[in-house]
């Protein structure tokens, strides 16, 4: 599974917020809900925030061992 805790930890860190996001930065509700839930999102997605955030992928996104991941 890929957690989002990190990009909550780094949103919180940085000038930007949900509002900055969305209305400057032009990313919809539904992704930031999506981060929010550890649903799917695009690696579009995930290069943009690192690139408004100036941060790397790891301050985004981690694996997460978990029971639910595909079997290979």
């Amino acid at each position: 599974m890929i957690d989002y805790s990190p990009f909550w930890e780094t949103l919180e860190k940085s000038d930007e917020n949900w509002y900055t996001l969305t209305k400057k930065h032009h990313l919809s509700d539904s992704t930031l809900f999506r981060l929010k839930h550890n649903k799917f999102v695009s690696m579009k997605t995930i290069n943009d925030l690192c690139r408004i955030l100036n941060c790397n992928i790891e301050d985004i996104a981690r694996y997460v061992p978990s029971d639910s991941d595909q079997i290979l």
